[in-house]
């Protein structure tokens, strides 16, 4: 980096311990020349006047030792000079505060006592601020989006929500039906499988209304069954291997009359097979909505669990599905059926009507009250279940029964709030 004095003369320079301009001092080192700098570098002309010592030239740059032990003795002397005027000994320079050696950075003979220096308090690393630290911005974001999670899960522990006790609930016309039907089965400790009739009676006692179907063996059946239940009317298969295959064409829907009933009954068993094999139902139809799937099962670690999800691909194949423990309560309805990642079908998405929440929430919470109230039901499966603008409908049903499984700890198994 250029000197100040060299950045004023701009002349070759000496080497040596005290910086001198080649064209300002002689060849002996003693008697100095004026310096011929233009007078555009702000300088005084060849042979500047000679100025006071109580005010010497801006253009001064006393020269130091380059050792600290030399600095400390120095007390004057010769420097180097631009203009011809000789500064002050470097003692007055330094008291008077030179603008180019700030006094306090040059230490003097006989100079005040050195400021005292405070001591660092040494801390232990427990007492050390923790402040996390991520490599990248993206994992802090998420980890501050756990964190909020975290918080709105003890605030929703704090205040939870009330299980509501409904008033059609024949909590023991349930409980005797249950008894009666595991006297009756061969004690099995899988438990049993209830018909399409008791699974639907045992669920009306819940207040959980399930459409009838009605069988049709062959076309006659089919008609009478759809002068039964009303036109319109669906035809649709319940054989194992296509329950819940609308892809496969085992569902016909909107059938308005007889006509149309026939016709859709001999496409069916001319496209998949014979009656005896696909055992085809009529119902009647439902109103238009989002198809769900609501399900109740008794897990060995958690306990009693119930999920929801959208019937179809969303949960068979995406697995978007929720899960609350039983018993459920408001609070748990609203937030399960919120959960999931294809909520927003449920409310209005790309245009679409919302459909009754409210109804949906009110059809979780009396199944949770079935399972809970009866350990006997070992399984509950309402699919689909047609969530529609006014009210829900429940298209299918299936009930599992068995010998309750001994616990020693009682209640539901939710984590606690610290």
């Amino acid at each position: 980096m250029m000197s100040p004095s060299r950045a004023r003369c701009g002349r070759r320079w000496l080497r040596g311990r005290r910086s001198r301009c080649w064209s300002c001092t002689s060849s002996s080192g003693e008697s100095p020349r004026p310096c011929p700098l233009p007078a555009a570098r702000g300088l005084p002309p060849r042979g500047g006047t000679s100025t006071t010592e109580a005010h010497p030239p801006s253009w001064v740059v006393p020269t130091l030792p380059h050792s600290p032990a030399g600095r400390d003795q120095y007390d004057g002397g010769a420097p180097a000079v631009v203009g011809g005027a000789h500064p002050p000994p470097l003692s007055a320079s330094l008291e008077r505060g030179d603008p180019h050696r700030p006094a306090e950075r040059l230490p003097t003979t006989g100079s005040a006592e050195p400021p005292p220096t405070t001591q660092s308090t040494t801390r232990t690393a427990s007492e050390l601020p923790r402040i996390p630290a991520y490599p990248a911005a993206e994992r802090a974001v998420r980890a501050l989006a756990e964190a909020v999670k975290y918080a709105q899960w003890r605030r929703d522990a704090a205040e939870p929500g009330k299980v509501h006790e409904y008033e059609d609930i024949d909590e023991s016309g349930a409980a005797a039906m249950i008894d009666g039907l595991l006297a009756r089965g061969d004690g099995d400790p899988r438990g049993m499988s209830l018909a399409a009739d008791e699974a639907r009676e045992l669920l009306g006692r819940y207040g959980i209304h399930v459409r009838p179907a009605l069988p049709a063996s062959g076309p006659d059946e089919g008609a009478r069954a759809a002068e039964r239940l009303g036109y319109p009317v669906a035809l649709k298969t319940t054989a194992p291997h296509l329950r819940h295959r609308p892809d496969l064409g085992g569902v016909r829907l909107d059938l308005t009359d007889e006509e149309q009933l026939r016709r859709a009954y001999a496409e069916l068993t001319e496209a998949l097979g014979k009656p005896e094999e696909l055992r085809p139902v009529v119902q009647a139809m439902a109103p238009r909505g989002v198809d769900t799937v609501v399900r109740a099962v008794i897990d060995p670690a958690a306990g009693a669990v119930l999920s929801f999800g959208l019937a179809g691909a969303a949960s068979e194949l995406l697995g978007d599905t929720a899960h609350r423990l039983i018993p459920v309560t408001d609070r748990d309805a609203q937030s399960v059926v919120r959960s999931i990642r294809t909520a927003p079908v449920l409310f209005g998405w790309r245009g679409a009507a919302p459909v009754d929440t409210a109804a949906l929430e009110e059809l979780l919470q009396r199944v949770s009250r079935l399972v809970d109230d009866h350990p006997e039901v070992a399984a509950v499966s309402l699919e689909p279940v047609v969530v529609a603008t006014q009210g829900v409908s429940v298209l299918g049903a299936s009930v599992r029964l068995a010998p309750p499984p001994a616990r020693s700890d009682l209640g539901p198994r939710t984590l606690p709030a610290y």
